[in-house]
């Protein structure tokens, strides 16, 4: 790094904001990272528990190679710094009626299992869909999520060299419309419209096209050895290896722009230059003006409303008893289409499926303490907790008992997250943890991209293109730090430099202080 080194400001420290500090860092900018909260991951979190800290956020990792490149990128390694487990147990599944499904890493025992518990002709119409979602994701990942900026017309020129992914992507139809022609099966198609609600969706509004990230999820799943905050704290190490700088418990208040360009960040009375600023938050937060009115032109409000779903999330250790549990226990609610109407009345839900991680599945004593994440989808509405808690504690573990299963000591209120705490999370998020609605053929196009209209200010996360989840912040993160040592590389007059790997460019990073993740 050199003294007139680019100073790039990261405003939190989330999954993207982390994998941009790295490459950033990487490249020879001067990178400054501030956070609010008092430690790196953003909702990649833990909370303390009897057994240690549990996992309070994501809870698995998938898209591996994504990750594989971050490291590769900038000189490392994945596994000398990571150690994954990879599950073969995707995910169990009970129903009310007795039934358990388990969801394999292994498409050949998928397959096995689905003729067991539900016969020959669904396991057919499961491998139709599985093969759909394969050519979908294939079909999609270049000209969508590996592009800084997806296009229609790249996207339409794809479907016409292959015009068989016109009925794949049944753009006619809602998810939850598509799953029930895919399958006879009422529960296969509940299985597999679960996963709109990976990016905060609901599958009666959510486009067919989202089948797809369910063969994300069949590419393989993986735990992290000492849980997925593991990847955050790892990250911020490397950054900072490579000349990063943390500032936390700092909460920028006002992004600073000058001239038609950004030129610092505030943080209370305290002020950071900066040539670049990266925007690791909500992107609602520009919209709105809490971050000055200099820089709501960054994020126009379609590109952040309508909002994704919240969830109540339960972090606690306890010793269970019931049901066998694999990492990932899926129990589902009677009615789809009963839960996402409440969701979508902004109610909570009375009939809601639950999902449950056993973090130490496989590793505890039979008798110890074992750690658990229990999620339950929820509408992006702020209420008091004195109003949520109690009922949601209620409604969670009464419906787990209805399954036998218990925990021994039931969990208290205060290991309940809702709505309104992950506003404070994510400020000004409205408590959604995946940004903008996915619902709608052209939901895709309409989040934000990495670069702003503002000269020298970019967003990255899971609210930004190509959307929620970890693989897809840490992608944002890519898109992010491509396009800013771009960007200074065109309008610098000073010296191209030799970046790690051999790539000349201009230099792009650092700053000074605080964030909001």
């Amino acid at each position: 790094m050199t003294s007139n080194a680019t100073r790039v400001i990261i405003v939190g420290a989330g999954i993207g904001g982390l994998a941009a500090a790295l490459r950033l860092s990487h490249a020879g900018c001067a990178v400054t990272v501030l956070d609010m909260h008092d430690a790196p991951g953003g909702k990649m979190r833990t909370l303390p528990s009897a057994a240690g800290p549990v996992d309070a956020g994501p809870t698995v990792l998938t898209m591996r190679p994504v990750f594989e490149a971050l490291f590769a990128d900038c000189g490392l390694a994945l596994n000398e710094h990571l150690t994954l487990e990879p599950l073969d147990v995707i995910a169990r599944h009970y129903w009310d009626d007795g039934t358990c499904f388990d969801l394999m890493a292994d498409r050949a025992a998928t397959v096995e299992n689905v003729t067991s518990v539900f016969g020959g002709s669904a396991a057919k119409q499961y491998s139709r869909f599985a093969d759909r979602a394969a050519r979908l994701f294939e079909a999609f990942d270049a000209p969508m999520m590996q592009t800084q900026a997806p296009r229609q017309a790249d996207l339409t020129a794809r479907v016409l060299r292959q015009p068989r992914l016109i009925a794949d992507m049944a753009p006619w139809r809602t998810m939850a419309r598509d799953l029930a022609a895919s399958f006879r099966e009422p529960r296969l198609a509940q299985l597999f419209g679960r996963y709109a609600t990976y990016v905060g969706g609901s599958p009666y509004a959510s486009p067919a096209i989202m089948s797809l990230i369910s063969d994300a999820e069949a590419q393989g799943v993986w735990t992290v050895k000492g849980g997925m905050h593991r990847l955050a704290q790892v990250l911020q190490e490397q950054a900072t290896a490579t000349g990063a700088q943390f500032i936390f418990n700092t909460e920028v208040t006002r992004i600073v722009k000058q001239g038609g360009a950004v030129t610092a960040v505030e943080a209370g009375h305290d002020r950071f230059d900066a040539d670049v600023v990266l925007f690791n938050g909500d992107p609602r937060a520009l919209q709105i003006g809490a971050l000055g009115q200099g820089v709501q032109d960054a994020a126009p409000e379609v590109a952040t409303t309508p909002r994704s779903l919240s969830a109540y999330v339960q972090a606690f250790a306890a010793q269970p008893s019931g049901p066998a549990l694999a990492h990932h226990t899926v129990f589902f609610g009677k009615l789809a289409d009963t839960e996402f109407n409440t969701l979508a009345s902004d109610r909570m839900p009375d009939d809601p499926t639950l999902y449950v991680c056993a973090q130490d599945h496989g590793t505890a004593a039979a008798d110890a303490l074992q750690r658990f994440e229990i999620i339950m989808n929820a509408p992006p509405v702020l209420r008091a907790p004195e109003e949520e808690k109690p009922r949601c504690q209620t409604l969670m573990f009464n419906r787990l008992k209805a399954f036998g299963l218990r925990f021994t000591p039931t969990p208290g209120p205060e290991t309940l997250t809702i709505p309104a705490g992950f506003e404070a999370l994510c400020p000004h998020s409205m408590g959604s943890l995946y940004g903008r609605s996915p619902h709608g053929m052209m939901a895709a196009f309409k989040r934000p991209t990495v670069r702003t209209a503002i000269r020298g200010l970019y967003l990255t996360g899971g609210g930004v293109h190509p959307g929620a989840g970890v693989p897809m912040a840490t992608l944002s993160a890519r898109h992010a730090a491509a396009a800013i040592m771009r960007d200074q590389t065109l309008t610098s007059t000073s010296r191209p430099t030799v970046m790690h790997g051999g790539m000349s460019t201009g230099l792009a990073t650092a700053g000074k202080k605080p964030s909001l993740s």
